[in-house]
């Protein structure tokens, strides 16, 4: 039966012989705090060079190795990729802790020309050889599910075997889902985004990776509480987007903790498209609002510190 290490509840999908994989690489990923702080980089498919090349990005962000730079320089919980990236830096970069995108798609096809579908690229055991083969260590897998696409049966069924297969290796499971479709007249509505996470709960996933919902007239840090109710023991944790002003950010990032009783974020944008050094700050104030429940004041040190070395607020303002 189900069985619990610390703050880890062990699903009855996975066997006794993975128990200990299970619960060592779930530590492993939230630090023993049961919060997830994840770098996203699987961006480079998802919105092409849009998101690293351009007006108000740092053009350190232009070479793929930058997100391997921050990530093993930074504290993090585990950063997300394709395997083909890790696959071409990996190498160099063998401390990270890594997370395997089984999907992805890119931006081109519009929605109002097709109801999206992102098609499952590699499978579990997979990624299992590949850890085997390259000694890196891939803690966990990841997958996106678009909820109200005509295309959702197909997705539902991949996501329910990777997770099942997942599970049998002590793999852990991050679900990106969102609704999004012909048939979804409101991506951020509070009430369809508490489904979607009620939808990763029953699918086993041990993460669930959601958008912050909006809806006039409410606070979105209120609103947001029913998606994490409605996860159950699925963890959930709230995508970063756009890049947005860097105190904002980590105001935003602590509510969603403190307030909504979220478990954690998955950022890419906001820490990225900023140079080295500053992003790999960013990382580490995410880090402690997330993993070691500091404040945002507290959060913000290295921020201020590095700005008054510079005469000036540089480090601030939004996404440099």
């Amino acid at each position: 039966m189900a069985g619990e290490a610390g703050n880890v509840v062990v699903p009855l999908d996975v066997p006794k012989s993975a128990q200990e994989s299970y619960i060592k690489n779930y530590q492993a990923m939230t630090n023993k705090s049961g919060r997830l702080m994840l770098f996203a980089g699987d961006q480079k498919v998802e919105h092409l060079n849009d998101d690293f090349y351009g007006e108000e990005i740092h053009p350190d962000d232009g070479d793929p190795e930058h997100l391997f730079k921050i990530a093993s320089r930074a504290d993090i919980g585990v950063f997300a990729a394709q395997l083909g990236l890790i696959a071409r830096y990996g190498m160099d970069y063998t401390g990270v802790s890594y997370l395997v995108k089984l999907n992805s798609k890119t931006n081109l096809i519009k929605t109002s020309q097709s109801d999206p579908f992102s098609q499952q690229w590699l499978h579990v055991n997979q990624v299992v050889d590949f850890r085997l083969r390259s000694g890196l260590n891939i803690l966990a897998v990841g997958y996106t599910i678009y909820l109200g696409s005509e295309h959702e049966a197909n997705m539902l069924h991949q996501a329910a075997r990777i997770i099942y297969d997942a599970h049998q290796h002590g793999l852990i499971t991050v679900l990106w889902i969102y609704p999004r479709g012909k048939a979804v007249a409101d991506e951020k509505d509070p009430h369809l985004i508490a489904g979607a996470t009620g939808v990763a709960a029953c699918l086993g996933s041990d993460f669930v990776k959601v958008n912050y919902p909006k809806k006039d007239g409410f606070e979105s840090r209120e609103i947001f509480k029913e998606a994490v109710l409605a996860a159950g023991r699925t963890k959930v944790v709230c995508a970063g987007g756009s890049s947005i002003d860097v105190e904002a950010f980590l105001r935003r990032l602590h509510d969603q903790i403190v307030v909504s009783g979220a478990s954690g974020n998955a950022t890419g944008r906001n820490i990225h498209q900023k140079p080295l050094e500053e992003a790999i700050e960013m990382c580490n104030a995410i880090y402690a609002i997330t993993v070691k429940g500091k404040s945002v004041e507290e959060a913000l040190k290295s921020f201020t510190k590095r700005a008054n070395r510079e005469d000036g607020p540089a480090h601030l303002d939004p996404c440099l």
